[in-house]
């Protein structure tokens, strides 16, 4: 395998690995047809399968109310605030051929933005906070579909409609390789890294935008 190929395509699927989980698109609305993961898909089934034949919901019906098991919550952001996320990565065992002829090591360590590119960024917010889906609404991000918006929180599934774009979920996985630790959260690339920004949406005593009753 040519060394550089071989550098990309592991880059490729670790990358891939990291964000996948994250990338459950519950369906659209419409004229198209619902897409979602396989193994998701085969999770509804399981979870329709066991209910008894009488009561048995439609795959549908299970569709609209899903979530993964770890989808990871995050608190309302208290102040902007803006950090790089070094995306170094290490493997965890050998990486082989077809031939089983290890590749790199064990503990190699490299950085798969040096290879791939993360255009459209990521947008992180809670799809339960009217606040924070109406903030999303006014961002450029609300019309690229390229950036990916993922939900820490509610139902992907009702702002697909909502929205007319696709819908993701945060992944624990996926929030603690980004370090992201507040909602509303832009991530972008620069360079080699992941630079994450919090925004504060303010807010009055009752909850409310600021200055509204």
């Amino acid at each position: 395998m040519n060394c550089k190929f071989s550098i990309f395509f592991m880059t490729s699927c670790i990358f891939v690995a990291h964000f996948a989980q994250a990338m459950i698109n519950l369906g659209t609305v419409g004229e198209t047809y619902p897409v979602l993961e396989p193994d998701v898909v085969a999770e509804l089934r399981q979870e329709a399968a066991k209910n008894d034949t009488k009561d048995k919901l439609p795959l549908s019906l299970l569709m609209q109310s899903y979530q993964p098991a770890n989808l990871h919550a995050l608190p309302p952001a208290a102040a902007n605030k803006s950090f790089l996320v070094d995306m170094n990565y290490t493997l965890s065992q050998n990486f082989v051929d077809g031939d089983g002829k290890a590749l790199y090591p064990q503990g190699y360590t490299f950085n798969p933005l040096d290879y791939l590119s993360f255009s459209g960024g990521l947008v992180v917010i809670d799809g339960e906070d009217p606040l924070q889906i109406n903030w999303f609404k006014k961002t450029p991000y609300a019309d690229n579909h390229r950036a990916r918006l993922l939900l820490s929180n509610g139902s992907a599934f009702e702002l697909i409609r909502q929205l007319k774009r696709p819908v993701f979920y945060l992944t624990s996985d996926i929030a603690k390789r980004l370090r992201l630790t507040a909602v509303p959260s832009i991530v972008v690339q620069q360079e080699n890294k992941m630079l994450v920004q919090e925004v504060v949406i303010p807010r009055d005593k009752q909850g409310g935008p600021d200055g509204k009753k």
